[in-house]
Parts: structure tokens; sequence; C-alpha cells
């Protein structure tokens, strides 16, 4: 499976279409490299739908998805080189973080000497060093997001979907984990597109934004250029 190595990095989403009911959308988009890509917009206007489709989790009516060159339209999520964080995190209550951020590698668990030095570095990536043999229910709901980052970190791949992330965090932890998965994208190299409402988050951190209205992308550009 492709990782962070296929080059060129581009996501193209060639008028990719779905209907629910009376509602359309229809997408066009091309991300052009790595970043760091805000997906904003009112409630309802296709955001999580859009995500949906890239991650495999909807069948479009028509249109192709393009990651670097390899139309992953019809490929079952598990197959696509991407990665998809949800706000509830998917960790496993009865796992340690270790072995939580190890199914990043390997879902049976079993893992070599150098595998187990990546779980362990991941962790350290995210401020969790020494926190292997913990259990989720230990942690905060921050910690908990870092533990779903360091996972995400592990598999490489060379897109990353964030589901409002930091929807159920304060402020001024919203603001460290925007500065980790910012710093976490530069490492990685890889497209990161995160859906948010937070405008000055998005000018903070964001490289490129998308916006989402009426079931289509209405802007696509440089944050600076963001109306």
């Amino acid at each position: 499976m492709p990782d962070l190595d296929a080059k060129p990095l581009d996501l193209v989403v060639d008028d990719l279409a779905i209907s629910f009911g009376q509602r359309d959308f229809r997408y066009r988009l091309h991300l052009d490299g790595p970043g760091l890509i805000a997906v904003t917009g009112p409630s309802g206007a296709g955001k999580s739908t859009l995500f949906h489709l890239l991650a495999g989790f909807e069948t479009p009516k028509n249109g192709r998805i393009l990651l670097s060159g390899r139309d992953i339209t019809q490929e079952p999520p598990g197959r696509r080189s991407l990665t998809y964080v949800f706000q509830e995190h998917n960790l496993f209550a009865h796992l340690s973080l270790f072995d939580n951020v190890a199914l990043g590698i390997s879902p049976a668990l079993r893992l070599d000497a150098e595998e187990r030095r990546r779980v362990s570095k991941a962790l350290e990536n995210v401020g969790l060093g020494g926190f292997d043999q913990r259990k989720p229910a230990d942690l905060s709901g921050g910690e908990k997001q870092r533990v779903a980052f360091a996972r995400a970190l592990l598999r490489r791949r060379p897109l990353l979907l964030l589901d409002e992330p930091f929807a159920s965090l304060d402020e001024a932890l919203r603001r460290d984990m925007g500065e980790l998965v910012r710093s976490m994208q530069r490492s990685a190299s890889a497209i990161v597109m995160m859906i948010t409402h937070d405008r000055s988050e998005i000018m903070r951190i964001a490289d490129r934004v998308v916006e989402v209205k009426s079931g289509m992308v209405n802007f696509a550009g440089p944050t600076a250029e963001w109306p």
C-alpha cells in the first residue's frame, strides 16, 4: 500500500457526487502537496460527507478520487492510504496506551523490537512518553486525543482526516492541540485535512482553507486569501 514515500503528493476530487433524499452534494477540489488544510463551513453544509466519501464510508454516484495519482474511488476503506481520526478517539478501554497505538502497525499486535521502539517514540512525540502501560480511563480528553494522533502518525499515510478533533476541549487545550497537529503535519509531510468551525484557529494554524457551502466547495486556497 502506498505510504508517505509516494510522489508527487496530491489529492484530486473530480466532480464527486452523492445524494441523500432531496439533498445533492458535488465536490471539486485539488490539493497540491502537503499542508494543514482547514475544512470549514456551516453545519450541514457537507464537510463530513466529503470526509466520508474520501474515506470510503459512502459511495459516490459519479466522480473520482485520486490520491497521488491513484484512483481510490472504489477501494474499500481499509485499502485506502489514509487515516481518519474521529472525535470519539476510537481507543480500546481494555488495552494499554502502548497497544492502542501499536494497532496502527499491527491489528494482531505482533511487533518486532524496531516496531516497539517506534510505538514508544510516537507516544513521546505527542507528549505521552512513559505512559505506555496506562489505560484510556486514566487519561483526560486531551490526552486521549494525543493517543489517537500518535496512532495516526505511526501509520504514515499521506492523507490524514481529522473530524472536529478539538470539539470537546477548552480554549487553552485547543491551542496546544492545534500546535501539536501543525507540528505533526510538518514532520510527516502529509496532507492533513481538519474540520473546524473556529476562525481564529484556522487563521493561526492552517496553510490552506477549504470552505464548503450548500454541498459544494465554495472556496479553496491559501488561508491569507480566505474571505
